[in-house]
């Protein structure tokens, strides 16, 4: 027989009833919202009734750049949050929830792999609780009110040449990138250019997983910049008096989701932020909460430590008062060699070589989190074709530096094969205490908080900015946002902004072609190369290889 897929093996699983894994943490039935057997909602009043509860220590899993490999880092946060569960210790997972479009498109899922998975994975990967719908009908909403109010006489002056509010759609389509809408006759409104983001880039999406309850999401929604006026003046959703019912939609999609893991360990899973084009954390209020139900929550930050990561530590900490104690970053011997110069298909084969000129990578990355002064460990998440001379090569070159590592084999393994990363993190959380500052002071001008993350982050040596860029920048400072914490918007595929330069890039210029205002959810986003908000599929889709059989059991999701 041939190695399971990551869904047969999460076919196999024998899961225990939601009420069971809610009970481990402390979480009563009234606090309780179940969506069927294996998964439910956490009321929000469960974190307001935990208030006086000391927090539990805070791990932020990250990784190097990643590439077409994959790295695994869900898969390793799960098989850690699993290992710490074996060594007798209580721990949360708080994780993103996957985006529908990108699950069809070329990830194929988004709940871990092999036997460390977050159940079930089928339903967390497709629809699960709604939060995603809901986010995107709420944004639709206003987008649809906008043009509803052009369209009946236009009383506050919108200019719809001037619309910033686009709508979303939980699908990776290219060809809603850019549409003309209105079309047809007086009766079908005004017609105008528009386009659609991914759901996952929405800023509704963004501010729900930084709001602290529902008044502060509905106060939020009220402050998003829609657009500007004919005399150049802005208009916020509060001006069209949609901020009520967009709350209202959401009211559910604000509680925290609750699964398991392969083995049972406690998740929360909630929100889905892209890294690349948002911040890339789950919500405030489950890390808040899984930081008062158990001693460690582990969570993770979407894509390399230059993006999620950066955005955890400068917009997520500061608006929600955490303090990391560790961060794991995770690599593969496959992606040191890819950014070594190796075609991906020769990354089953030994060479030392690729693997020395790849690890400019991860040391580049180790320098970034040193910036932050959290304690990390490289988590080497172990691959078949890896062999015992690689293995060594990096293990030492990060004793070299300094910095404690790891071996973890948990996609084969599951808790047991996270063990000795498990062991180590938590030598780390005993010795070496946090003193987490943030990279930048938010009362720094727009362009100053942008040049020290492009230089120090990505190792940059200048910033260009278009002449769009430039005037969209003085606008954002001029109507007073310019204290605002920075999200930028850049490829996955390089520190850079050119996904071509692969390793450690030297000596080049980010160029910054948009300035966004994310009033709503309360940072500026400088949009860099040729960043994307709406994907789009590749040649082969995985969906291509998605089925349901006449009982309703899916597979193909991985």
């Amino acid at each position: 027989m041939g190695i399971p897929s990551d869904i047969e093996i999460a076919n196999r699983a024998a899961l225990r009833p939601i009420q069971e894994i809610a009970e481990r943490v402390g979480i009563t039935g009234e606090e309780l919202i179940p969506y069927g057997r294996h998964k439910a909602k956490v009321h929000i009043a469960a974190l307001a009734a935990r208030r006086e509860q000391p927090d539990g220590k805070l791990v932020v899993v990250s990784s190097i750049t990643p590439t077409p490999a994959g790295e695994g880092k869900t898969t390793v946060s799960i098989g850690l949050g699993q290992a710490l569960d074996r060594l007798r210790k209580h721990v949360v997972l708080a994780l993103r929830e996957p985006s529908v479009g990108p699950c069809l498109g070329m990830k194929g899922g988004g709940t871990g792999g092999g036997f460390s998975q977050a159940l079930p994975m089928d339903e967390i990967n497709l629809h699960f609780t709604g939060d995603i719908h809901a986010v995107g009908t709420a944004h639709n909403l206003l987008a649809a009110g906008i043009d509803n109010h052009i369209y009946q006489g236009n009383e506050i002056g919108i200019d719809p040449r001037q619309v910033l509010w686009r709508r979303v759609v939980d699908m990776n389509d290219r060809a809603l990138r850019q549409v003309v809408l209105g079309l047809g006759g007086r009766t079908q409104g005004v017609p105008r250019e528009d386009g659609f983001l991914i759901t996952a880039a929405s800023e509704v999406m963004a501010l729900l997983c930084l709001s602290e309850d529902l008044q502060d999401l509905k106060a939020r929604v009220g402050r998003i910049l829609v657009g500007f006026r004919y005399d150049g003046t802005p208009v916020l959703a509060s001006e069209l008096r949609m901020q009520g019912a967009m709350a209202a939609l959401l009211r559910d999609a604000i509680h925290p989701n609750l699964v398991q893991t392969i083995e049972g360990t406690p998740t929360l899973i909630h929100g889905g932020p892209f890294a690349n084009i948002a911040h890339g954390c789950n919500s405030v209020i489950a890390t808040k909460l899984a930081l008062k139900l158990g001693e460690i929550c582990v969570t993770e930050a979407g894509f390399g430590f230059d993006l999620g990561a950066e955005k955890f530590f400068d917009i997520k900490c500061p608006y929600a008062g955490l303090k990391p104690d560790a961060v794991v970053l995770v690599a593969t011997v496959r992606a040191l060699k890819y950014h070594g110069g190796l075609p991906a298909k020769d990354l089953g084969r030994e060479d030392i070589v690729a693997l020395e000129r790849g690890m400019g990578n991860l040391e580049k990355h180790i320098e970034d989190i040193r910036l932050f002064r959290v304690p990390l460990v490289v988590a080497i998440n172990r691959f078949t074709h890896d062999t015992e001379a690689e293995l060594g090569y990096v293990l030492e070159r990060c004793k070299g530096l300094g910095v404690e590592a790891a071996l973890t084999e948990g996609w084969a393994k599951g808790g047991e094969g996270a063990i000795p990363l498990a062991e180590r993190l938590l030598q780390v959380l005993e010795t070496t205490p946090s003193q987490f500052i943030p990279l930048y002071d938010w009362k720094l001008p727009i362009r100053a908080k942008i040049d020290l993350i492009a230089r120090k982050m990505y190792g940059a040596s200048g910033i260009y900015y278009t002449k769009p860029a430039e005037r969209q920048l003085e606008r954002a400072e001029r109507l007073g946002y310019g204290q605002l914490p920075i999200c930028m918007a850049k490829t996955q595929r390089s520190l850079s902004d050119d996904p071509a330069l692969l390793g450690r890039p030297r000596d080049f210029v980010v160029t910054v072609n948009e300035i966004r205002i994310s009033a709503g959810a309360g940072f500026i986003v400088p949009i860099t190369g040729d960043i994307m908000t709406m994907p789009g599929l590749p040649k082969r889709p995985a969906a291509e290889q998605i089925d349901v059989d006449a009982e309703g059991r899916i597979s193909g999701l991985f």
